[in-house]
């Protein structure tokens, strides 16, 4: 029988072929002979002088001459205004749609670096030097979530947006423009990547060469994998993930924990404990779009992952705010995403008395609600939120359906896990308890846009009859069962959970659609698939099962019965 084990905050993988470098030497030394001109691509976030006077130092000490090009200093003067994503309605405070602009925008003309004489490297660098002719290709990355929790912090110097050298940095602008302009160059980079460079630390890059890069992300695309999670601190936030997993919160709390976001999710490649490099979760999608996704899912989904699951810690925190998220048309319309930010809570862990808020109750006004959150905004005057919301007992291993349109919260005291469409920068909040963060301001409130997508029609009966249903055991064996926790035709995947006595198994196939699972309750779990791989999962813990996979058997471990939910795609 497989020992259990406790979560792990840091999942890695063995690289499928070669290994990971360690600072700048290694990928130096492994440079073609004669004359070349090798180009740096990667974010703008990073901290590009000091990568250039590290590599320039490591290429002169084997011996060779070597020449810097900053392609940044090429810009156009307008650049950051070529790129910017732009309000709809013009002048919008809160929300753009994603900028649809290139990297080769940022560009009058692009920078051809001089072939140098000799066995000399000229070096150009920075967002866009891919597009400078390069002989040679690197890719430095830094993980997203750095640049975000420096921008919140204030900590970022001015130029880290992409394209504005001279302005402080900016949340909005790395959101809905940077993140969706440098994540478009970087997919369409990556079969030509030479080395892929983690500079997570500056002084100790690590490096994968990129015949070992893309043997790798051949694998992981072939079997179970797991991406490194972690968790950002909000005002509401609690602290389960700090006593129960051993996260140190950033910012006093656990609220937001990120198991797999795919835009922001990275998989850690190399030994464990010893040199890692961060490959970002979307290569895998990028490079090998039919075995993660399947066929049907990528032909409706392209190469966007579109399942998402995150925690909602708020045990010892507060309520979340009341919010609602864009309905299909508008989110396409006004936002430009091509499918919307349905979501699904199941409670894992709960404080007595705790609460979820969802869907509106018989008597709600619109016009009324509206009225309220406005006087709320101008004069402190607190909502009665419970007037229009119906309150639910958060009960565990409960899920509620929250199909886009539909007012929600997670109430204080509750560990939700997200089960949601991966769209996230479209919360559209109405009332967040006359909350002040670290500064005393209040966080702003985009209600125009939510009363615009509000579903009025659901309401009463209809919310617990629809959205807080019961389970239904769709197959079964000995020991175990498959059970639909939730299912909606209006949202594209649903809601499963396997339960499966203590030293059982449970047999599944993803039949040609990924799966994404997750420990909710006991010990944990064993993954085998029909080629051999096994992946062990402790409590709390989530796993991606590529469409590729096909037959595997889930086997639980431990002394007590195990409950994974699961995730799939069931409308293409």
């Amino acid at each position: 029988m497989p020992v259990s084990r406790s979560y792990d905050p840091l999942p890695s993988y063995p690289p499928a072929a070669g290994e990971v470098a360690v600072g700048w030497s290694v990928p130096a030394a492994a440079l073609p002979p004669g004359p070349l001109v090798l180009a740096v691509e990667g974010p703008a976030a990073l901290d590009w002088a000091a990568l250039a006077d590290g590599l320039a130092e490591a290429v002169r000490a084997t011996g060779r001459e070597v020449s810097l090009l900053d392609v940044r200093a090429h810009y156009a003067a307008d650049a950051g205004e070529r790129i910017a994503a732009r309000p709809v309605p013009d002048g919008d405070p809160f929300f753009t749609p994603l900028s649809t602009a290139r990297v080769a925008d940022l560009f009058d003309a692009i920078p051809r670096p001089g072939r140098p004489a000799g066995d000399g490297v000229s070096v150009v660098y920075g967002p866009g030097a891919a597009l400078c002719a390069p002989d040679v290709l690197w890719y430095a990355d830094l993980p997203k979530r750095y640049a975000e929790a420096a921008v919140a912090k204030g900590e970022l110097p001015v130029g880290v947006n992409l394209g504005r050298p001279a302005a402080p940095g900016g949340l909005v602008r790395l959101f809905y423009t940077d993140w969706p302009v440098q994540d478009r160059h970087r997919d369409a980079l990556a079969g030509r990547v030479e080395r892929w460079i983690d500079v997570q630390d500056p002084a100790r890059p690590a490096s994968l060469d990129g015949a070992a890069l893309r043997a790798t992300l051949a694998r992981l695309a072939r079997g179970p994998v797991r991406t490194r999670p972690y968790f950002n601190s909000t005002p509401w936030g609690g602290q389960w993930a700090a006593s129960e997993l051993g996260f140190t919160p950033q910012a006093g709390n656990t609220a937001l924990g990120y198991e797999l976001i795919a835009p922001e999710a990275g998989v850690l490649v190399g030994e464990k404990g010893g040199a890692q490099v961060e490959i970002p979760f979307q290569l895998l999608c990028v490079e090998h779009p039919q075995e993660m996704l399947g066929e049907e899912v990528h032909r409706r989904f392209g190469t966007s992952f579109p399942i998402r699951f995150d925690y909602l810690d708020t045990m010892g925190g507060g309520n979340l705010s009341l919010h609602l998220h864009p309905r299909e048309q508008y989110m396409r319309e006004v936002f430009g995403w091509p499918y919307t930010q349905h979501e699904t809570y199941y409670v894992t862990a709960g404080e007595d008395g705790s609460r979820v808020l969802l869907g509106l109750t018989d008597e709600a006004d619109p016009e009324a609600m509206r009225r309220q959150v406005e006087d709320s905004i101008a004069h402190g005057t607190p909502m009665p939120v419970e007037d229009h919301v119906q309150s639910h007992p958060a009960t565990v291993g409960q899920l509620f359906m929250i199909p886009a349109g539909t007012p929600h919260a997670s109430g204080a005291g509750n560990l939700v896990l997200e089960v949601s469409a991966t769209p996230y920068l479209y919360s559209l909040r109405l009332y967040d308890w006359l909350r002040k963060d670290a500064a005393g301001a209040s966080r702003p409130l985009p209600y125009a846009h939510g009363f615009a997508n509000l579903d009025t029609a659901r309401r009463g009966a209809d919310v617990t009859k629809d959205l807080v249903q019961q389970p239904r055991t769709l197959r079964s064996g000995e020991g175990w069962r498959e059970e639909v926790l939730g299912a909606l035709p209006e949202m594209f995947y649903a809601v499963h959970r396997l339960v499966v006595a203590q030293g059982r198994e449970a047999p599944d196939d993803t039949a040609g659609r990924f799966h994404i699972l997750n420990v909710a309750q006991g010990e944990g779990a064993v993954v085998e698939t029909r080629d051999g791989r096994t992946h062990t999962m402790a409590f709390a813990e989530t796993l991606t099962v590529p469409a590729s996979v096909g037959a595997y058997r889930v086997r639980a471990v431990g002394g007590d019965e195990v409950r994974i939910v699961k995730a799939l795609v069931v409308e293409p």
